[in-house]
């Protein structure tokens, strides 16, 4: 089982139209997916319609034994993807961690009991450091960054969440855990800003050698496109709602930017994703247990 955080120190640079997107991709292409919305502001909760809603959500899942998944998992109207929506309106996680010996380790543990019905975790983040957000760094094995290409933003990622990532490990020097690698997904690109060229090629620069910070950058980039703000809007996977390149357009389709992007990130699922049709995924001879 695959554990993907989605991280930034900073708000607003679109983690969790990514993370609801990868998850709707993977799901299409036949692997069970499982969405965990741990921002206080709720968005990826409510990014899909539920079929069956749970009763409780992430605050059982973190300060509970719960021991009955149905009652914290909720079912999506998408096949193969299921979510633990954020239900801790009044921020009483960040305390109830912060004040246990576990605390920044307590999920690492918690998402064992996922393996056996679930191919990959994607973990949605608030965008300000918390124990919270700590916790779940620690508990992925990837973990990736959505920056726009702007110069504030890219000193607020060198400055919050690249700092983070260095504290983190020094912490990790002292515990038998260890500080996953961090991918950068450069968002919201618009060709036709040169300032944004320039930001971007300055931040693969800045990561061209991941062994210096732990951190690379993907060599896709994710270009805005209204295709993404419809999907949200309609609650369905972007790919789904734009498949082809409009005739005239430099951008690629929300769908090929997509794929680019899945495999980039499970190269072993590479077929699988390349496979994903209009509403669901072709059809091939093996299953996604042939294929990871």
């Amino acid at each position: 089982m695959r554990v993907l955080s989605t991280v930034c120190t900073k708000g607003g640079v679109g983690k969790t139209t990514l993370t609801a997107n990868i998850g709707g991709l993977l799901a299409d292409a036949g692997f069970r997916v499982l969405l965990v919305d741990l921002d206080s502001q709720p968005t990826l909760s409510s990014y899909y319609e539920l079929s069956q809603p749970a009763p409780g959500g992430v605050y059982e899942l973190l300060a509970t034994d719960v021991s009955d998944l149905n009652q914290i998992i909720s079912r999506t109207v998408i096949p193969n993807l299921d979510v633990i929506v954020s239900n801790d309106s009044q921020n009483q996680l960040h305390q109830l961690l912060l004040n246990a010996p576990n605390g920044r380790f307590r999920m690492i543990d918690l998402l064992g009991r996922f393996e056996p019905h679930y191919d990959v975790i994607l973990i949605d983040t608030q965008g300000a450091r918390s124990v919270v957000l700590e916790m779940a760094v620690l508990a992925s094995d990837h973990v990736i960054s959505p920056i726009v290409p702007e110069l504030l933003t890219a000193r607020e990622f060198v400055r919050g969440t690249q700092g983070m990532f260095n504290d983190l490990r020094e912490l990790a020097r002292y515990t038998r855990f260890e500080v996953p690698p961090v991918s950068i997904v450069l968002n919201k690109m618009a060709d036709q800003f040169r300032d944004a060229r320039d930001v971007s090629q300055s931040v693969r620069e800045m990561y061209a050698k991941v062994e210096d910070h732990g951190i690379g950058v993907l060599e896709t980039p994710l270009v805005s496109l209204a295709a993404f703000g419809s999907a949200a809007m309609h609650g369905l996977p972007a790919h789904r709602v734009e498949t082809r390149k409009p005739s005239g357009r430099k951008a690629p389709a929300c769908a090929d930017q997509l794929k680019s992007l899945g495999c980039e990130l499970f190269p072993e699922w590479k077929e699988a994703i390349h496979g994903v049709g209009i509403n669901g995924v072709k059809k091939t001879s093996d299953t996604p247990e042939d294929r990871g």
